[in-house]
């Protein structure tokens, strides 16, 4: 009976992936008509289409032709005498077949849901938690490791909103990442960070256990969330604390507040008033919907459960032990001993192990439907 329900499941599969096959050719063909070429809007939605339907397409094909190559080796070695044919006929058997393998588990992959917010940009917002002066040098270290990674991937950083403490810590920073794909990565870093080490203002030499909050929100456009102007304070003064020229002599800093849900956001990072009063809307509009996201996460318990770091932002996610120079993943149950290269913004090899734990999930989940 089990064997019946698993071949019906697989046979779902590859009448959805007809179907996808199909759905791509209507796609090519009518992007090939002169009128969609001037419908620009027409165009691009079918780019965008074209594009996600790509990878599965072409692993599909692919999967198809080694199913093919794998009939035409055994329709062949039936026939064949020599020796040293069949070898070579025995040999690109195993070979296909060892590929339909592969591409059987990564087209369940390309077929799994895919969160909307994948493509998007994305504001990050970290805060010191327990801990005082010593969780915001913390919350500034991670600050620069996300820079990094970032800059590594050759990804645009811009710094929203921050607010140091004059020694190098920052009691919150929040910021920018932009670059495909953004979101899809980094939405596996919010929760709670801890860091255990000995302070650099401690002289007893004892080791303390800090925290930090880290919230990585999509970036939302103006189609995401409405925001009714009636809803809204618009506040302008003078920037405050270090900056260049003109930062603290013109009504260039900007604060939102928002009274529906109590939110306020403040912009000070630019010299012109416009430029703060959009980064600072670009922030509400991210929190607000970032509020849709986590309601729609808690009427989906089951799914939010199968997931990795995407829904409760007060769980404790992973621990910096700087002493034993670790890092561990609480969520997944990784530890790697490589803190300072991790530090530096050398986050793939945990973020790596994120998604697949994360698709693993998926996988067992759409199984048992």
């Amino acid at each position: 009976m089990e064997v019946c329900s698993q071949k019906g499941k697989e046979n779902k599969m590859f009448d959805k992936l007809e179907d996808l096959l199909r759905k791509f050719e209507e796609i090519m063909n009518e992007l090939s008509e002169p009128s969609v070429a001037n419908d620009q809007e027409r165009f691009r939605a079918l780019m965008k289409e074209q594009s996600d339907l790509t990878p599965i397409v072409e692993a599909y094909k692919e999967y198809k032709k080694c199913n093919q190559d794998i009939e035409d080796s055994l329709v062949m070695l039936e026939s064949e005498s020599d020796d040293e044919m069949r070898e070579m006929l025995k040999e690109e058997l195993s070979a296909s077949k060892k590929r339909v393998e592969e591409l059987e588990h990564e087209l369940k992959l390309l077929l799994l849901p895919k969160d909307p917010n994948d493509d998007k940009n994305v504001i990050v917002e970290i805060r010191a938690g327990a801990g005082g002066d010593e969780a915001a040098l913390f919350a500034a270290e991670i600050y620069r490791m996300y820079v990094h990674y970032s800059e590594g991937r050759r990804w645009k950083v811009e710094t929203m909103e921050v607010e140091d403490i004059g020694i190098g810590g920052m009691k919150s920073v929040t910021f920018m990442v932009t670059g495909q794909g953004a979101y899809s990565v980094l939405k596996y870093e919010s929760g709670v960070h801890r860091v255990q080490r000995v302070p650099e203002t401690e002289s007893g030499g004892r080791i303390h256990t800090s925290t930090i909050t880290v919230a990585v929100m999509p970036e939302a456009e103006e189609v995401d969330v409405e925001i009714d102007e009636k809803d809204i304070r618009i506040d302008v003064m003078r920037a405050s604390g270090n900056g260049g020229q003109c930062v603290n002599t013109t009504d260039s800093a900007v604060r939102l507040t928002h009274y529906p849900t109590g939110i306020v956001v403040y912009s000070q990072t630019e010299k012109s008033q416009l430029q703060n009063k959009a980064k600072a809307f670009a922030l509400l509009r991210a929190k607000l919907y970032d509020i849709e996201q986590q309601k729609a996460h808690d009427a989906e318990a089951e799914l939010r459960k199968s997931q990795i770091g995407t829904g409760d932002r007060s769980e404790k996610i992973r621990t910096y032990n700087f002493p034993q120079g670790r890092v561990t993943d609480h969520r997944i149950n990784l530890t790697i001993y490589k803190l300072d290269k991790v530090m530096n913004g050398d986050i793939q090899e945990i973020l790596d192990a994120c998604i697949s734990a994360d698709q693993t999930a998926k996988l067992v989940k759409m199984g048992e439907n």
